[in-house]
């Protein structure tokens, strides 16, 4: 007699078992647009992605807006920036991240935060300083140019 049942133990995935927290994971090593609170999507590379790309975002976030539209939503404003070090800095730029410079009585540059608190090792501190874009603009078609051909020596 034979059986209808397979007998044959069921074949697991290979690799980890899928994660509970995929987001959190992958946000955790990517580097591009993300810090520890926000992920940025840049408009004009988002308006560039393949159209089928382009539906799928859309209802992503169409469900996630109608999801959260609860919530008191602030405009935030985002800013290019790169990270500098403190030392690096002129004056300007020492302003916009809250710091000043000045000579103590015996001629060291001292750095402080706009508080007055002495950074120390201020050599090894980095801080984001905001910059020109350097991301590709969308151009007509929505499409990001193209990369520059590779240099010829």
């Amino acid at each position: 007699m034979s059986s209808t049942y397979n007998s044959d133990p069921i074949q697991r995935p290979a690799g980890p078992p899928a994660s509970s927290t995929p987001i959190a994971d992958y946000l955790a090593n990517a580097r591009l647009g993300v810090d520890p609170n926000y992920v940025t999507v840049p408009r004009g590379l988002a308006e560039s992605m393949p159209l089928a790309w382009q539906q799928q975002f859309v209802n992503l976030m169409a469900e996630f807006h109608q999801t959260f539209a609860h919530l008191p939503w602030p405009v935030y404003r985002v800013v290019p920036s790169r990270r500098e070090r403190l030392v690096d800095l002129d004056e300007e730029q020492l302003a916009e991240v809250g710091c000043m410079v000045e000579i103590d009585g015996n001629g060291e540059l001292v750095y402080r935060e706009r508080n007055g608190r002495r950074i120390d090792a201020p050599q090894e501190k980095q801080v984001l300083v905001s910059c020109l874009d350097p991301l590709p603009k969308q151009g007509p078609g929505g499409q990001v140019p193209p990369p520059p051909p590779p240099r010829q020596w």
